[in-house]
């Protein structure tokens, strides 16, 4: 059974860093496009960053691009997303997912990922 962990969410101030992780089991995890995504009330699910199975080839949405770090440790099974200079608009619900393509295809459609998890909440206050 497939399961997606996340963890280190909360609550920051403006400029503020917080690191989320996503512990991965009951799947091939070094094998695999890893991908993190977010969600805010009343707005659709967007692609935020992914990485490619090996960690070689990251992308990143243009709002983040700069700010926010994928990485991922495949000893681990767990996957990483460093963000900093948080604003408000990055306040959301974010997941991680597994098994789509790393690229703009990530943003155009999330759906390509699979195995969401509960999700871990960020909140950013001005």
């Amino acid at each position: 059974q497939v399961q997606l962990v996340e963890s280190g969410g909360g609550s920051v101030q403006s400029g503020g860093s917080l690191r989320l992780s996503c512990k991965a089991s009951g799947l091939r995890f070094g094998d695999l496009n890893m991908g993190w995504f977010r969600q805010a009330p009343g707005k659709q699910r967007e692609g935020v960053a992914c990485i490619s199975w090996s960690g070689d080839t990251t992308y990143y949405a243009a709002p983040v691009k700069g700010r926010f770090t994928i990485s991922r440790d495949n000893a681990k099974n767990t996957l990483y997303l460093q963000m900093n200079s948080l604003e408000p608009e990055d306040t959301a619900m974010y997941y991680c997912a597994y098994g789509g393509p790393c690229g703009l295809a990530m943003v155009l459609n999330p759906s390509g990922y699979r195995g969401w998890g509960q999700g871990t909440q960020v909140t950013v206050s001005s």
